[in-house]
Parts: C-alpha cells; structure tokens; sequence
C-alpha cells in the first residue's frame, strides 16, 4: 500500500485510475492541474507522485523540475507518446520512471511497486566496515546514503543514487543498460535503456566536473558503463 498523487487533468483517465489504484490498496490523492498538485503536497504525504505530463498551464515537466528541486519523492510520469522528445526531457526533468497512454492500471501499479521498492532497498543499504569510501574527489557513505565531493554535500535523488551505489560497488567493471535496469529498475521487461542513460545524464551533472569527459560515470562504447576514476 502506498500515498499516491495522482496528477492529471483528464477526469475519466484520472478517475478511473484512482478507483483502480484504490482497489489495489492504495491511498490516492488527485489533482487537476500542476499548481493544484503542488499546492496538494502541503498536506497530503504523498509517498510516490504520478504525473501527466500534459497539462494546462504549468506542465508535466515543469512539475517535475519543482518536485526534483524541492526534494527526492518518486515521479512516475504518463506520457502519450513513446518517442524519445517526451521520454527523455521528462527523464531529464527528474522523471524516476514512465508509463505510455493509454494508460493500463496494472503497469502503473507495477510501476509504483518497482519505484517503492528500490526507495526501501536504498535506504536499507547496510555500511561497509570501512565507512565512507572515496573516489579520487568523490566520497560514498553507504551507511548514511550520503555523497560528497570536495568536502561537500551532493543532493542525488533516489534513483540517482541507487545507480552510483550499483556502479561504484564494482569500480571498473562494466554494467550493460540491461544489466542497470534489473539492479536499479527491478522491471526490465517493462524498461529500456532511455531509463539508463537519462539517469546517467543526470548524475554526471551533479558529481562530474565536465560532463563531456566524465571521470566517475564512464561510458563504454557497444557495452554499457562503468565506474572510475581507473
């Protein structure tokens, strides 16, 4: 059972998701429109947000930058198109994962079950005898689930940081997207590489100091990626 926000401004999508949500167990909360969204969030303690990316006036990915600034709750994103446009800036914007319209309730309960999953599993992380590790300027408390780099704090949402937990366990060892996607992911037959590379795209922002030479998140050609610095 989770606390769901259920965003949307199509009223027979959104309601017949929430009574499908709700039969499984789950509490849901809607919303018309981004701002009613957001403003929703101040007192209904949602455990997981699912998100129309289109909507009237403030969008879906402007949504998803907010929420992404403001903190590490998990996005789940519907979006009409499976094309790369969509899927990538919503995954970009901060988007943990992404269901294609039209929308089936029992791929969107997987998916908030898989998203849940991996939150709870980060967290439960047990520490390593030696505590912190560091990597060149970059330090990894598993323990804490915190991640610093020359002496300061990097804010990494959850998927984010289960994918440098993932890597950086192994240092120099190549992770293929599907082998990332059933560690950090857990529905590969559900996933594809977008979710991958996105995600990598937005880790290097945060911890490399020129993304198009990256020291920590490496990529190798035809194979996958691999954590440094070697």
């Amino acid at each position: 059972m989770a606390r769901v926000l259920l965003i949307d401004d199509h009223r027979p999508a959104r309601e017949g998701l929430r009574l499908a949500l709700t039969r499984h167990g789950h509490i849901v909360d809607t919303a018309d429109s981004g701002e009613q969204g957001l403003a929703r969030l101040r007192t209904f303690a949602a455990q997981v947000v699912v998100l129309d990316l289109a909507l009237p006036g403030m969008d879906g990915f402007d949504v998803c930058r907010h929420l992404r600034d403001e903190g590490d709750l998990p996005i789940i994103v519907l979006t009409a198109r499976d094309d790369d446009i969509d899927v990538v800036a919503a995954l970009e914007a901060g988007a943990d994962d992404y269901v294609v319209q039209p929308v089936h309730a029992r791929i969107v309960e997987a998916r908030i079950r898989a998203v849940l999953r991996r939150a709870c599993r980060t967290s439960g992380r047990s520490a390593r005898p030696e505590g912190s590790e560091q990597h060149g300027a970059l330090s990894i408390n598993r323990a804490s689930l915190c991640v610093g780099k020359h002496g300061r704090r990097v804010r990494l949402a959850p998927t984010e940081m289960r994918l440098l937990l993932t890597l950086s366990a192994t240092p120099g060892r190549v992770h293929s997207r599907h082998q990332l996607l059933e560690a950090v992911w857990q529905h590969d037959f559900l996933g594809d590489s977008r979710l991958v590379d996105a995600c990598v795209q937005r880790l290097r922002a945060k911890i490399e100091d020129d993304t198009t030479t990256p020291v920590y998140v490496q990529t190798v050609r035809g194979f996958g990626y691999r954590f440094g610095p070697l």
